[in-house]
């Protein structure tokens, strides 16, 4: 049962970051890009590896997403 959910998110991860690559908004990519990360923070917990899991929850999934949306929204600003 565990490993057959370690696949589905997997998988999911690989989706989602098909879906941020093929994707022609710069905000939906970001979001997609995201997802896979924390994706990817289920996937280690469900590993047992709640100490990666957390950094990997915070810093990749959250810190990192919150610094490309705000970069994205500040160049747009720019530009109008």
């Amino acid at each position: 049962m565990l490993e057959m959910l370690v696949v589905l998110l997997c998988g999911s991860i690989i989706a989602s970051a098909a879906l941020a690559v093929r994707l022609d908004s710069v905000l939906a990519a970001a979001v997609s890009g995201g997802l896979a990360t924390l994706f990817a923070a289920v996937c280690y917990v469900l590993l047992g590896a709640p100490d990666v899991a957390m950094t990997e929850a915070s810093i990749g999934s959250g810190l990192s997403t919150l610094i490309l949306l705000y970069a994205i929204r500040r160049t747009t600003e720019a530009k109008e």
